[in-house]
This record gives structure tokens, C-alpha cells and sequence, in this order.
């Protein structure tokens, strides 16, 4: 972990990466992370620590003399999730204590728990401890999001927007798993933000990317005996293709959020930045996608999505402009037809630097992204 590119401090996750320090020593710029310091050994117990960060660790009585005045401490925030995570989410611990065999156990995950918690003490929280929490949270989120986006070239990491109402056996479900299936392929980390319908897609073809037509038709298959995520086997059957094809090569990510914790997060994103705060998701998924974002049909949620990427295309707020790629001709020239628009202000200069396409093809999305 980076804990921020920028900070001059070392983010530690596990003792066990750190070499052993001699007796007395003193460390300094470290940010310990979820580390419980009642069983670190007398090595570490011994040290004196300077302008360290102690972030929801176990500090035992006999260390604190040891700690001086330069350092955070911030404990652990008694919450059911942690406020100090430190690394992103994925399937298995984001559904912790699901069974796929008894569809009731979606109820006590602890994904669903949280959404419980969330709800209960109010999206609109007037407790400081709940709100700190959260928004440490979301920090840690976006910091262990930036791990990830690391690897990728800025220029790599393409977005898809859309409805989460579309379904598994929808033709356009199967155009967007394609598209995604490519590009990962191709080197490009797919982002959405995690849902199901057209984000689903987009992780299902990033899931299958490396493996046969043959295969994906038959996961779709599995698929479609649940083709709303309001169908009870939704998840089941999601669960059931990632058993019967296993990913390990590539990657994708999903960024959803509790603020609309009713739509279930996909579990076929490999790398899961789930947050409280629905804007900072939003605009950050947009921040991100600097190498294209492809909009497939959606609706108000997704119009929003589109002026807040023209806005950051037409500032060059990374200083360059994104393309910005629209699936389905007729959908966004006549019943949304937010394209036109677009093409309009861009010709009346009230737009500059956006490059706009609109298409029904997949294989043209994958050249536009890919120019």
C-alpha cells in the first residue's frame, strides 16, 4: 500500500513486512494499518516510533511510553466494517457469509449488514463517530483504489455506463460483456460502478476475458435462468459461473455504493471500491476513466454520468480529452437524445475538445477506445 503517492509515509499492512528492528530503535514515517500490537514481538513492542500514523490498531498499555507526540493514533471505530481498510474488496469478502446454496444467507453477508447499519442510522447521519467512520472509509477506498490504478497506464482504464435495469438476455448485455472481454484482453482495466445490468456486463466480460466464444455462451446460459438481479438466483447463478470459470489473469473494477445499496454489487468485479458517499463515487468513476468512457443505454442516473464527463472533456481537466462513445444509435439520437445535443453545442462552440461517437457496433467501440 502507497498510503497516498504523494505522502512520505510508508503504509504498513503487516509487521511481517518490515525487516526486524534492533532492540531500542526508532522508526519514524511508518502508517500501520489494522495491526495488532499485542502479539508483535518484543522487537517492535521496544521501539521508539516519531511522526508514525497508528490507523485502527491494538496498541498494548506497555507501548505508549514508546509513542511520542508526533504520532496519530486513531483506533478501531467499533463499526462492522472497518474504517481503516486497507486493501480493496473483491467477491469473497464483500459477501462474506453468503451461501449460495441458501439464498436467505444474502441477508446476514456482511455486505447486506452494513447496508442494514447504514440505513438504520440514517444515509443522512447527524452521528459524528458514524459519519467520521464512513468518511475514513471512503478514504481508504480511493487509497486502495490507487493501488490498482498504478498498474494500468492512465490511458488504459475505460469506463461503461449504463442502466442497471438491463437484462442478462438482453442483446445489448451480450454486446457489452464482448466489448469488455476485448479491451480487458487488449490490456485495459473495464470500470463501472458495480451494479448489476449493463455494469454486470461489463465485469462479466472482463471475468471471461482469456477463454473461448464456447465458454461464454455457456456462462451466459447459466446466467439467463436469472436475468433481473431482482430474480432470486441473481447472485446464485453469478456465483455458479465463477466456480465453474475462475479468473486469475485479469482484472477488473467495480465501484459501487451503499447510498444505492439495494442494487447488489456484481461479484464478477475482481476489485470492489465500495462506498458511503455516492458522489465521491460518481465523480471519481468519471476522474478515472481517462481512457474513454462507452455509454450504454441508460437513464437518468447515466444522463447525469454524461454532462459531468463533457464538463471534464471540455475543461481538459487532465489536460487532454477522453472519447466519449455512445452504444445505441436510435436510443441516444431519439429517445434520449442527448447526442445530438451534444453534437450541437459542440458545433455552437459551447462545447470544445469533446470527442463524441455514436454507434451499435461493438467492434467500433473497440476501435474508437483503442485509437
Amino acid at each position: 500500500m502507497s498510503f497516498g503517492r504523494s505522502s512520505s509515509y510508508i503504509g504498513i499492512e503487516r509487521l511481517e513486512d518490515l525487516a526486524i528492528p534492533a532492540p531500542g530503535c526508532k522508526l519514524s514515517h511508518l502508517a500501520f494499518q489494522n495491526i495488532d500490537f499485542t502479539k508483535a514481538s518484543e522487537d517492535f513492542r521496544s521501539c521508539h516510533y516519531a511522526d508514525c500514523c497508528f490507523l485502527g490498531c491494538d496498541i498494548p498499555s506497555d507501548m505508549d511510553a514508546m509513542i511520542d507526540d508526533s504520532c496519530l493514533n486513531f483506533p478501531r471505530m467499533g463499526m462492522i466494517y472497518k474504517a481503516f481498510a486497507s486493501t480493496l474488496y473483491n467477491a469473497d469478502t464483500l459477501y462474506a457469509g453468503y451461501d449460495p446454496h441458501d439464498e436467505s444467507s444474502f441477508s446476514t453477508c456482511f455486505d447486506s449488514r452494513v447496508y442494514e447499519d447504514y440505513i438504520t442510522k440514517g444515509k443522512k447521519c447527524d452521528d459524528i463517530k458514524e459519519t467520521l467512520a464512513r468518511a475514513i472509509h471512503d478514504h481508504s477506498m480511493s487509497d486502495a483504489m490507487s493501488d490498482l490504478l498504478i498498474q494500468y497506464p492512465e490511458s488504459k482504464v475505460v469506463a461503461v455506463m449504463g442502466g442497471h435495469a438491463l437484462k442478462r438476455t438482453d442483446p445489448a448485455y451480450r454486446k457489452v460483456a464482448a466489448i469488455s472481454k476485448t479491451l480487458t484482453e487488449n490490456g485495459y482495466l473495464m470500470v463501472s460502478g458495480g451494479g448489476p445490468g449493463a455494469m454486470e456486463a461489463t465485469h462479466f466480460g472482463a471475468w471471461m476475458a482469456g477463454r473461448r466464444q464456447e465458454d461464454v455462451d455457456d456462462a451466459l446460459n447459466i446466467l439467463y435462468k436469472a436475468p433481473s438481479f431482482r430474480d432470486d438466483s441473481w447472485l446464485r447463478s453469478a456465483f455458479k459461473v465463477r466456480r465453474h470459470y475462475p479468473q486469475t489473469s485479469y482484472r477488473s473494477l467495480g465501484i459501487p455504493t451503499w447510498f444505492y445499496g439495494h442494487e447488489p454489487a456484481t461479484p464478477f468485479a475482481t476489485d470492489i471500491a465500495k462506498y458511503f458517499d455516492n458522489s465521491i463515487r460518481e465523480d471519481g468513476i468519471i476522474k478515472i476513466a481517462r481512457g474513454g468512457i462507452i455509454y450504454s443505454p441508460g437513464s437518468a442516473g447515466t444522463m447525469q454520468e454524461i454532462f459531468q464527463d463533457a464538463a471534464k472533456n471540455h475543461y481538459m481537466t487532465f489536460g487532454y480529452s477522453a472519447p466519449m462513445v455512445f452504444l445505441g444509435t436510435d436510443y441516444y439520437s431519439k429517445e434520449m437524445p442527448v447526442y445530438p445535443l451534444l453534437c450541437d453545442m459542440v458545433e455552437r462552440g459551447r462545447y470544445k475538445n469533446l470527442r463524441l461517437a455514436i454507434t451499435d457496433s461493438a467492434e467500433d467501440v473497440i476501435k474508437i477506445i483503442s485509437y
